[in-house]
């Protein structure tokens, strides 16, 4: 029990020099705090491990010998948590984070596949929210823009679900070429390439869906078919998704226009300057200074820029969808008419087969087999039939100037 004493004094005081001696494991504390909904399991499974080790330096006749052994294991199983972070699944402490398989592209247009855990990327939720963003903090710039989801750096840039979606290999292909020539500051290009990969893929599939509205208005409404009237509805419904996104595109650019705050944090990002409480910059070297604000106005040029091919594609996408209605409208008048034509066809028959009744019913009487001595005069014969016709006439033609 003396030895247990011992060692577990040992411990605590290995414990203690860990974060001087170990930086690593300063790091790992660090990003514990991020995941306080699972800081009991972090302990107990700490707990559990010292457990272990201390049931081991029972057989340890030297305290101190048993006290080294167990800052040489902890210490390797820090280590062993630095290793593995890539895969996610810290197995020793008893901790399996999500491991997100990610694109990252460098400055120097660098592209490679990685994995990073949830604590090395930390805001990484932000970007699965519903709503398309664009947030900056003061190191990164978090890219929500539906199926492009990325957080640019001053160095790099991660792109998720590049393999799900075209829209990751189109924003790849519009950073690396502004990258090889003289160029804005790396953050700003990948900003721009992003906003052109998206509006690019808007304006694609809009000049797309108009060709193909365009060929059906041609159309119709002559030529009435299932296929032609389930591509207008499709058409019709692509139309209000296109739309719906690059009105949320739109608001978005206003957004960050219309709040200058949000502009003069992209300015500063990388450089040593700060944003006083009227949002004004003020800079350690009055150079950055500078460059700053010339790079604020570019940015506000940018964005107006892409505003404007944005709200073109956005005004177009709703004219279209408004000749697409106006075309479902005459549709509807259309078969409209042609169910008020047959209802008339219809009716006109119902009329005849009242009237040929009717004869039918005298024709009967004068069948039945009972002596009137008309049946032996042919004149009685001539006026039945006769009054049977006249009668059916009479009947009909103003049913007729009814519906006239």
């Amino acid at each position: 029990m003396a030895s247990v004493a011992l060692l577990s004094l040992d411990h605590s005081l290995i414990l203690l020099h860990l974060p001087g001696r170990y930086p690593q494991f300063l790091n790992i504390l660090t990003g514990m705090k991020h995941r306080s909904q699972n800081e009991s399991k972090e302990r107990e499974s700490v707990t559990e491990v010292i457990n272990k080790v201390d049931v081991v330096g029972d057989d340890v006749s030297d305290g101190k010998v048993a006290g080294q052994e167990f800052s040489n294991g902890f210490v390797g199983l820090v280590r062993s948590l630095i290793s593995n972070s890539v895969s996610g699944d810290s197995l020793n402490l008893g901790i399996r984070e999500l491991v997100y398989e990610v694109v990252e592209v460098r400055s120097d247009g660098n592209v490679s596949t990685r994995k990073n855990n949830e604590t090395t990327l930390v805001e990484v939720k932000r970007l699965y929210e519903s709503v398309m963003s664009m947030d900056f903090n003061q190191h990164a710039i978090l890219l929500n823009f539906g199926s492009l989801r990325a957080i640019a750096m001053q160095e790099n840039v991660y792109i998720f679900n590049y393999n799900r979606f075209y829209c990751g290999k189109a924003f790849i292909d519009a950073l690396l070429p502004r990258l090889k020539g003289p160029s804005m500051p790396y953050i700003l290009e990948v900003v721009e390439a992003a906003l052109h990969s998206q509006i690019q893929r808007l304006e694609q599939r809009l000049w797309d869906l108009e060709s193909r509205v365009q060929a059906l208005l041609e159309v119709l409404p002559n030529r009435l078919t299932g296929d032609i009237l389930e591509e207008l509805r499709i058409s019709k419904q692509r139309l209000v998704e296109l739309g719906s996104r690059a009105g949320a595109t739109k608001q978005m650019l206003l957004d960050i226009l219309e709040d200058t705050h949000e502009i003069r944090r992209i300015c500063i990002m990388g450089r040593n300057c700060t944003l006083q409480k009227n949002d004004e910059m003020e800079c350690s070297v009055l150079l950055e200074e500078q460059i700053a604000e010339e790079e604020e106005e570019e940015i506000e040029m940018l964005l107006e820029n892409y505003l404007q091919r944005c709200e073109s594609c956005h005004g177009q996408a709703e004219r279209l969808l408004d000749s697409a209605k106006e075309m479902e409208d005459s549709i509807a008048v259309n078969l409209s008419s042609r169910r008020l034509e047959v209802s008339r066809v219809e009716l006109f028959l119902q009329v005849g087969t009242f009237c040929i009744a009717v004869g039918a019913l005298v024709a009967g009487i004068f069948g039945m087999n009972l002596k009137s001595y008309l049946e032996e005069r042919a004149f009685a014969f001539w006026i039945t039939t006769a009054g049977i016709i006249v009668g059916a006439v009479i009947v009909f033609i103003p049913q007729e100037k009814e519906k006239l």
